[in-house]
């Protein structure tokens, strides 16, 4: 007597990239949308804005701990700019989280200390997302995850 081997269905469709992707936990899929939503949110809104502005910025940005505006600057730039463009894809996730996070923490510390929490609420919103991204990492759809399997392989 023959006997056949069945692959349930449900296995045979997660070979393939797009079912897995729609099949994964629903943890990496949020730290997904956390790493995009929150980075191109604070790319768009803050880092874009300061470098298309650099001159203007430069003569208006609070120095909170005295290091000089044009280091208060480039580092803001650098939080602002380069770090959600290494969030996005998933690369060096963390330290670029934990480098937003100071910068925030600033600027809603410091800076912007008289402000009530309505009033400085997307701030505070972006101190959980970036501060969630920095305790939970890329997930599993970001290039530290493959960088991390193929080390292991």
């Amino acid at each position: 007597m023959q006997t056949y081997q069945t692959v349930p269905a449900a296995q045979a469709v997660k070979q393939t990239w797009l079912p897995r992707l729609l099949w994964a936990p629903a943890q990496h899929l949020g730290l997904l949308f956390l790493r995009l939503s929150g980075a191109l949110l604070l790319l768009y809104v803050h880092g874009l804005p300061k470098i298309i502005n650099f001159a203007g910025e430069l003569q208006h940005i609070d120095d909170p701990l005295h290091v000089g505006r044009a280091f208060t600057l480039g580092f803001a730039i650098f939080a602002e700019v380069l770090c959600p463009v290494l969030i996005v894809p998933g690369i060096l996730t963390r330290l670029a989280s934990v480098a937003v996070l100071v910068l925030l923490g600033v600027s809603m510390f410091l800076v912007h200390a008289d402000w009530s929490i309505a009033e400085g609420q997307f701030g505070w919103l972006l101190m959980i997302v970036f501060g969630s991204i920095a305790l939970m990492g890329a997930g599993r759809f970001s290039i530290d995850a493959a960088l991390s399997q193929k080390a292991e392989d």
